[in-house]
């Protein structure tokens, strides 16, 4: 399996709709794991992966109170690849930027004729914007072959 070098790890990240598996730890300790849209951002070898969520979601709740965090993406067609990331999580209720990457994350998965739309339904108070700041990143590529 060989691994990824920073720019690969950047356009998996950067291409197409894959959802990244995000995993928070609990209060009691259990592990919590949800799909969500997110959006790569900074530069290839110093990037963060940004998403928003409900402030009353379990993963709201749970990373304002422990910032832990891991990502989980991969490719499900062969040769299979995927990118974890661990890492701290920093958290804004700014409903300005809020809105604004919830409008980039629109534009990835809604198209950009809808991103407008999916910035105004999601970009509003109530809603937290997540940036995983990597501390490790594990990355291979052609897993099967």
């Amino acid at each position: 399996m060989p691994a990824m070098t920073d720019q690969e790890i950047w356009e998996f990240l950067s291409e197409g709709t894959r959802t990244a598996h995000i995993g928070t730890v609990r209060a009691d300790g259990r592990p919590h794991v949800k799909p969500v849209w997110f959006v790569p951002e900074g530069r290839p070898g110093a990037f963060q992966l940004v998403f928003t969520t409900s402030a009353e979601s379990v993963k709201g709740r749970t990373l304002r109170r422990d910032r832990r965090i891991t990502a989980s993406v991969d490719d499900p067609a062969p040769p299979y690849s995927f990118v974890i990331v661990e890492g701290a999580a920093q958290v804004s209720e700014e409903v300005d930027e809020v809105r604004a990457a919830a409008t980039r994350i629109g534009g990835r998965y809604m198209g950009a004729a809808r991103a407008e739309e999916f910035g105004a339904r999601n970009g509003v108070p109530g809603e937290l914007l997540v940036r995983v700041i990597p501390a490790q990143v594990i990355a291979e590529r052609a897993v099967s072959a």
